[in-house]
């Protein structure tokens, strides 16, 4: 199969990379100290990618988005993972999931998300229900045209700049082949609605100045008009956001692996002990020969996803594939990343160990490597019968 660029994807590549250098990079360092990205910083990183075009380069053309084809969106991730987390999040990928919107949310919600004029978060996870999604207990009840809410999520990403919440809750139940099935539904919810109040989780050792918050509904009021997609539909809009999303977080994780990779390999070409540069020993050279292999199969892979993403061929099991190897990849590389710097790689002066605190949390959230690897034996096994 053929990744070779197109003359525009370069042309992307290219303005990325600056942008990302220019942009993001250069407040890495005070946004780890500070485990926070001062407001108007913020700001200014929407508005210029607003300006460049970046914005919402996952949305369709049709609604104000860059209309990018999947792999062209995983060359764009790649970039972006080159920077922290805590900083590229203002680059917005709107939840694909607001393509469900229909009616007065399309003016409402979708299209000011896209312009950058409004930010959604995903609120899915809760305490009691983290890898087992079908375990949530948040409910919605009916009551006259509205829904009562009730209950809690917690490691919600980006909660404290969003201003709307797409939530959801158990509005039934169900009977099939004899098992009890809760049936869910997804929400549109306002910040501001009365009944619902977020505050910061506990703090995290990866992706500092990226939080994660916890968000509680008492007797939450919302009108039946903020039911995205259908009633009781919620897990099927759900997974095919999550199932595609993972593409893109192996493609960050392919970025990010390279980055860490690049400086390993420099310091290995450089750095010198017992009169020879340490590249030339092997307990290093293989590490930078297994890190280079590994990086180029899960780039390989993440691509070849994104591809049959594209032509409506991807199976759950290409994206778990993806998501599980790029992940493990990072974690592998980062480790290695330390080993070659010695004690210098855990000295907060250098990326390096930061990258490698980063990388920890890549393999339990979007799916744990576990998950991951249940998804892909299960299809696998299946073709057998």
């Amino acid at each position: 199969m053929d990744f070779s660029l197109t003359s525009e994807q370069d042309m992307l590549v290219a303005s990325l990379r600056n942008f990302v250098e220019k942009e993001l990079r250069p407040h890495e360092f005070m946004v780890d100290r500070a485990d926070e990205v001062p407001q108007d910083l913020a700001a200014a990183i929407r508005a210029k990618a607003i300006e460049q075009g970046f914005y919402a380069f996952n949305m369709p053309e049709s609604v104000g988005g860059g209309g990018l084809d999947h792999v062209t969106q995983a060359l764009v991730e790649r970039e972006l993972g080159h920077s922290s987390w805590a900083l590229h999040v203002f680059v917005a990928r709107p939840s694909k999931i607001l393509m469900a919107c229909q009616g007065d949310q399309i003016e409402r919600y979708l299209k000011p998300t896209v312009r950058g004029e409004l930010v959604d978060c995903f609120a899915l996870t809760e305490p009691g229900a983290g890898s087992d999604a079908m375990g949530i207990r948040t409910s919605a009840v009916p009551d006259g045209g509205d829904f009562i809410i009730n209950g809690s999520k917690h490691f919600i990403s980006h909660a404290a700049h969003a201003d709307y919440v797409i939530l959801f809750a158990v509005t039934g139940e169900t009977v099939a082949r004899g098992r009890r099935r809760k049936q869910v539904t997804c929400f549109l919810v306002d910040k501001n609605t009365p009944g619902m109040t977020v505050h910061r989780g506990p703090r995290c050792t990866s992706l500092r100045g990226y939080h994660q918050s916890e968000i509680f509904f008492t007797d939450c009021r919302v009108s039946a008009g903020q039911i995205l997609g259908e009633v009781h539909q919620g897990f099927e809009l759900a997974n095919d956001w999550l199932t595609a999303g993972r593409v893109m977080v192996a493609a960050n994780n392919v970025g990010r692996a390279q980055r860490a990779f690049n400086m390993a390999a420099e310091w290995a070409a450089t750095r010198q002990q017992f009169g020879k540069r340490i590249g030339e020993f092997q307990g290093t050279s293989f590490k930078i020969a297994d890190m280079a292999s590994e990086i180029r199969a899960a780039e390989l892979v993440t691509l070849y996803a994104a591809s049959r993403l594209d032509q409506g061929a991807m199976t759950d099991g290409d994206a778990a594939m993806a998501k599980l190897l790029a992940t493990e990849t990072l974690g592998r590389v980062t480790d290695h990343a330390v080993q070659i710097y010695g004690g210098m790689g855990l000295m907060d002066e250098l990326p390096i160990e930061r990258f490698w605190r980063d990388a920890r949390i890549e393999r339990i959230w979007e799916g744990t490597s576990e998950i991951q690897r249940h998804i892909l034996s299960r299809e696998i096994l299946k073709r057998y019968g």
